[in-house]
């Protein structure tokens, strides 16, 4: 029944300006207004795919991720994306190197979070991860 349809995903935040910009400036990703009445955002993603974001104010942020963001060289995105303001998580049982990156098995990643509080990451797709 749903096998066609084109599903998309969305998150809470608690200030859609805080949203626009950080997701608009800061990560250079193309956001546009879906409803200032509602309070929805749109992310455009590669591949055709948005991501709804919506205002909600007792949001609370999510424990897990729910954003990630395949990249080609995790340390040139780490790079850029301190360059631009964003702090990487460290989280316990989960060492990193000094830029934040979890280099321990498995795919080369690195977590942020959103000014909600929602987390990020960047993670290597390819050859190298």
């Amino acid at each position: 029944m749903l096998a066609d349809s084109k599903a998309f995903s969305g998150f809470a935040v608690p200030d859609l300006a805080a949203a626009k910009d950080f997701y608009g400036e800061t990560l250079g990703l193309q956001v546009s207004v879906q409803d200032d009445n509602l309070g929805l955002l749109a992310l455009h993603l590669a591949g055709g795919r948005d991501v709804l974001i919506y205002a909600k104010a007792d949001h609370t942020p999510a424990t897990y991720t729910i954003l990630n963001f395949p990249v080609e060289d995790i340390d040139a995105a780490v790079d850029e994306l301190t360059a631009a303001g964003v702090r990487f998580e460290r989280y316990e049982g989960m060492e990193t190197d000094d830029k934040g990156i979890f280099r321990g098995g498995g795919p080369l990643i690195a977590w942020f979070t959103d000014p909600a509080g929602n987390i990020l990451s960047v993670v290597q797709q390819g050859e190298d991860s």
